[in-house]
């Protein structure tokens, strides 16, 4: 399965879902796939997000609690889930408040072993 195809299975398979990218923690997206109704700029986000995932990170080095896997955020209007691939990728999945986290979270767990596959 190609990387687009893992991340479009991603899209359609969690309700609630806005997007998915793949990106590098300099904030430089790799990939992405959104549905067509989301109206966020996923170049900003990318950018934002991957600087706070870079201070959480260097945190979590600092306290010794072992090495980060995921982050999510919730607002009032998204909830984001960004898991760590390895030392320079990770994969922030992007939904409606009211998605269905619990699955968007089982499946970049699960995909994020075929991503990293497919990206090496």
């Amino acid at each position: 399965m190609s990387i687009r195809d893992t991340l479009n299975t991603i899209l359609q398979s969690v309700d609630g879902a806005l997007a998915v990218i793949i990106m590098a923690y300099d904030g430089i997206p790799i990939d992405e796939m959104s549905v067509e109704q989301s109206d966020f700029d996923t170049q900003l986000l990318s950018v934002e997000y991957a600087a706070v995932l870079k201070e959480i990170k260097r945190a979590v080095d600092v306290i010794k609690a072992g090495d980060m896997e995921e982050v999510s955020i919730a607002t009032t209007e998204m909830r984001i889930i960004m898991r760590v691939l390895n030392d320079d990728l990770f994969i922030v999945l992007i939904m409606r408040r009211d998605g269905n986290f619990g699955k968007g979270r089982n499946l970049l767990n699960i995909k994020s072993y075929e991503l990293m596959q497919e990206l090496a």
